[in-house]
């Protein structure tokens, strides 16, 4: 008995789309759409007779906002409807009035009008459209009733402004058009809109001429009109399809007609499916063709499966939905899909020839009558023996594969009851009862319906009765039997061979198919999961052609764009995609986003196919695949596989195009920010030292006579003192870009620690005049495997750090020390220390600490310039506190030797209390 009871996500569907008892309606107000094709139609008028009729019957309604557009006939209908004070908005001097959401919310009314659901707000309002303030009232539990036009939905806008020639800007989202509760369609004759229009009743006379001219020309309205009608048409449907499947959906409501066709290899196909669509025109239906794929047809000539894809591709071709499905009951499919789709009618093609004697089973066609139910089934006469679908029953119906398979198949049926009869010889001269001898042959039965087609498995249970009589019943060998119990041991060994046969080949059928689904599932998510994790388009490439060629056994190439031209990704010369003639098949299906090449209607004696890589962005590349056979894979299911291999590929594409794009523009940005903080730096560092140098100069120029000589030697030291400071302001500024570039070549000798800082303290001498410097290397010939420039660089910016964050007078120390083949340095100075987070950002470029000495100036390069140092070198550079106070920079340099007098220090921490 069959179960038509509602599933659990069924009963929640029905719940959720229940009128004013249902769940939803206590949460959420109803909106209803007064739908048209053009204004002028009426509208707004049946909105307000709706209202009317709605205050009568006790509702509270009241009118948010209406416009009234100077009819009488609106005006009048107003009259006894509480109105809503309106919003008055001041917009370039000209006075707006606005529907006031905060009215309405304040009011709380229980069905509230809100005129011309696409209308854009005014400036400063809560939402810039009217929609929006709309749905605000339905979250409130606000039931509302609104006015639309068909050009103002959102995907019917370019449609329009084709139609028209004019681009409408105010559009409603599809998706509340799609949850409006309730649509109601207001429809009159584009002849009466015309009258109503000349006769001054839609727009005031002086724009009548104009609306005539452009939107309002008759033909406009006769398309916007059907426009309309269809989207009214697929919403009603859409509610059908919802309401029948919230009550099970297991009846076919005949609201529409729907013809689905049975498509198989059969030469009689073609002409059952083109009576089918001449059919379906004549009563206005839908056409859906079907084909139920199993494991069976996976066996049938190439041929015949040339034929089937041909089938398919007509359908196709006549405008039907093409359905490919996997099972084993044919007719148990074809319903199942019947009842999903809601169709009306079926058309199965009939065999003239006659019933072979020994098929007393119903066939296909019988089935479907007897088990259509309310559907009416159509059965057309083909000219060809075989039902349209006899290639979902290959072994009775369609021509074996080969002589030799044949061949092969009946030896080793043979081979395998010579096996069971020997292993029952073996049992009985052990004394094993006639049970367990009957058990051997029916283990030999199941070998061969494993093993070989079905008429094999049919022959091996009628020879392993016939084998059990002949050995294991007297009188021995012979076809007599002198027991008459053994005829119904005859008869029980033939069911069960029989029924074990057909039980093992529909689990082998199934086995197929879950392997298939597997295999191509799991090829779908690994090619997916590793399309995902990595990026660059030859890795990207390189991925999907291996995974398309192993699993499709053909050869899959990828062309993309590179300088407007379509190449393949990894060039081949013996290569199919480096013929010109194949290059232009693929830049045709690229540029016109449609697939091509052999196999196809378009350029088809191309030695490949084509398939546009399309992504929401466009075509991204194309996907050439060459087979010796490749009709198979335009069987819709195969090429649904394979475009969901190709949609994946582009998608991939695609986010890495956009993750370089992303990439490039915060390059952009921060080269941006960059240029700007540089700006911004140099402008105020560079003021400071121009300026010192400006009135220095000044003054010696202007009051030489009046100086004296201390003081014009103070001003020249001043000079003088800006001056280094500007160059070494620029020979950082170009220091880090020739470190950032790459340019410059890292020269590395072993040079005494020592020696470079003397020469670092020499270049600052004045700077560090006030400051005690205390150094303590050990060895004392302390080595360093380095370039000496960049080196002395990082020295000297480390010191002038140093003394610009600590106290004028306090000390600053250089330590170093020799592990291995490390050498470890440091320096330390007595200031405030780094703050907590910022050990790494201080070695970004412009980033500046916290001042703590009246030293203000600096541009933010230097750590950066050391940081930039030590990565050239593969050394280290970081920043930490010491307990004793003060920030300690250590610097660590790694040569591939030991130094040439290597002394080593095993001291864990060169300053005292240092973190590490």
């Amino acid at each position: 008995m069959q179960d038509n009871r509602p599933t659990p996500e069924q009963m929640l569907a029905r719940l959720q789309t229940e009128g004013d008892d249902g769940l939803a309606a206590k949460r959420r107000g109803r909106l209803k759409i007064f739908f048209g094709y053009a204004a002028g139609v009426g509208k707004t008028y049946a909105m307000l007779q709706e209202a009317q009729r709605l205050k009568s019957d006790g509702h509270e309604v009241v009118v948010g906002y209406v416009e009234p557009h100077g009819r009488r006939e609106t005006e009048a209908s107003l009259e006894g409807l509480e109105q809503l004070p309106l919003r008055q908005v001041n917009h370039r001097g000209a006075l707006l009035q606005e529907f006031n959401l905060d009215a309405a919310l304040s009011r709380e009314p229980e069905i509230i009008l809100v005129d011309e659901l696409a209308h854009t707000n005014a400036p400063q309002s809560v939402h810039s459209k009217r929609w929006q303030d709309v749905e605000e009232l339905l979250q409130a539990g606000i039931d509302v009733y609104s006015t639309c036009n068909v050009q103002h939905v959102e995907s019917l806008n370019d449609i329009v402004a084709k139609i028209s020639g004019i681009v409408v800007r105010e559009t409603v989202p599809d998706d509340v058009f799609r949850r409006a509760d309730e649509l109601t369609i207001i429809d009159i004759a584009p002849e009466e809109l015309l009258a109503r229009l000349k006769e001054g009743k839609v727009y005031v006379p002086a724009q009548v001429e104009r609306a005539l001219e452009r939107f309002f020309r008759k033909e406009n309205l006769f398309a916007l009109r059907e426009l309309a009608l269809r989207r009214v048409t697929e919403r009603v449907h859409a509610d059908v399809e919802t309401a029948r499947h919230g009550h099970g959906g297991n009846d076919v409501w005949p609201t529409g007609e729907t013809l689905l066709v049975c498509v198989g290899p059969s030469p009689s196909s073609a002409s059952v499916i083109r009576s089918a669509k001449r059919l379906a025109n004549a009563i206005q239906a839908e056409l859906v063709a079907v084909h139920i794929e199993n494991a069976s047809t996976q066996q049938l000539p190439s041929e015949a499966r040339n034929r089937l894809v041909n089938h398919l591709r007509l359908a196709e071709r006549l405008g039907a939905e093409t359905v490919t499905l996997a099972g084993d009951d044919l007719v148990a499919e074809t319903l199942s899909l019947a009842k999903r789709k809601n169709v009306t009618k079926i058309v199965i093609g009939k065999s003239d020839a006659s019933r072979r004697w020994f098929r007393q089973r119903a066939s296909i066609t019988d089935r479907l009558i007897q088990d259509s139910g309310e559907v009416d089934i159509y059965v057309i006469r083909g000219k060809a023996t075989g039902d349209s679908m006899v290639g979902n029953d290959p072994e009775t119906r369609a021509p074996s594969a080969s002589t030799q398979s044949k061949l092969f198949g009946w030896l080793g049926t043979v081979g395998i009851l010579c096996l069971a009869t020997s292993l029952a010889w073996l049992l009985d001269r052990l004394g094993a009862s006639e049970a367990n001898i009957v058990m051997a042959f029916l283990l030999g039965v199941v070998c061969v319906a494993l093993r070989y087609r079905r008429w094999h498995a049919f022959v091996a249970s009628m020879g392993a009765v016939l084998l059990f009589d002949v050995f294991f019943t007297t009188p021995y060998y012979t076809v007599v039997v002198d027991d008459a119990q053994y005829l119904v041991t005859f008869a029980v060994m033939a069911v069960v061979g029989l029924i074990v046969t057909a039980l093992t080949r529909r689990l082998r059928e199934t086995l197929w198919q879950t392997q298939r689904n597997t295999r191509q599932t799991e090829a779908l998510y690994q090619l997916g999961r590793k399309l995902s994790g990595i990026s660059g388009q030859q890795f990207l490439a390189s991925e999907a052609e291996r995974a398309i060629s192993e699993l499709f056994q053909l050869q899959a190439i990828v062309l993309l764009p590179d300088d407007g031209t379509l190449r393949p990704v990894f060039h081949r010369e013996a290569s199919f995609a480096a013929d010109p003639s194949e290059l232009a098949v693929a830049r045709w299906a690229f540029e016109h986003e449609m697939i091509a090449g052999r196999g196809t209607e378009t350029l088809a004696a191309s030695q490949a196919t084509y398939l546009p890589l399309l992504s929401p962005a466009g075509a991204m590349g194309v996907l050439a695949i060459q087979a010796e056979d490749v009709e198979p894979l335009f069987i819709p299911e195969s090429r649904r596989v394979l475009e969901a291999y190709a949609s994946q590929l582009a998608l991939a594409l695609e986010r890495d195009r956009l993750a370089i794009e992303s990439q490039e523009a915060t390059s952009a940005v921060e080269k941006e920010q960059l240029r700007s903080t540089l700006l911004t730096s140099l402008s105020h560092d560079l003021r400071t030292p121009l300026a010192v140098i400006c009135g220095a100069s000044s003054s010696i120029l202007h009051a030489n006579s009046k100086l004296d000589t201390a003081t014009q030697h103070e001003l020249l030291e001043t000079i003088h003192d800006e001056s280094a400071r500007l160059s070494r302001l620029v020979e950082n500024l170009l220091r880090l870009t020739q470190l950032s570039s790459g340019h410059v070549e890292v020269s590395k000798e072993w040079f005494p620690v020592e020696e470079l800082l003397g020469s670092a303290l020499g270049r600052l001498e004045h700077s560090l005049s006030s400051r005690n410097i205390r150094i303590d290397l050990k060895p004392s010939m302390l080595m360093a495997h380095c370039d000496s420039v960049l080196i002395e660089q990082v020295f000297i910016n480390l010191l002038e750090n140093a003394c610009r964050y600590s106290p004028a007078e306090s000390e600053i120390e250089i330590r170093g020390r020799q592990k291995g083949k490390r050498t470890i340095l440091e320096i330390a100075d007595h200031g405030p220390g780094i703050s907590k987070g910022d050990e790494q950002r201080v070695f970004e470029k412009f980033q500046r600490g916290e001042q703590s000495s009246t030293d203000s100036r600096g541009v933010g390069l230097g750590l950066a310039i050391c940081k930039a140092v030590m990565d050239a070198h593969g050394g280290k550079i970081s920043v930490f506190n010491a307990e004793s106070g003060g920030a300690v920079f250590r610097l660590e340099l790694v040569a591939d030797e030991m130094p040439p007098t290597a002394g080593e220090h095993t001291e864990d921490s060169l300053i005292s209390g240092a973190e590490q």
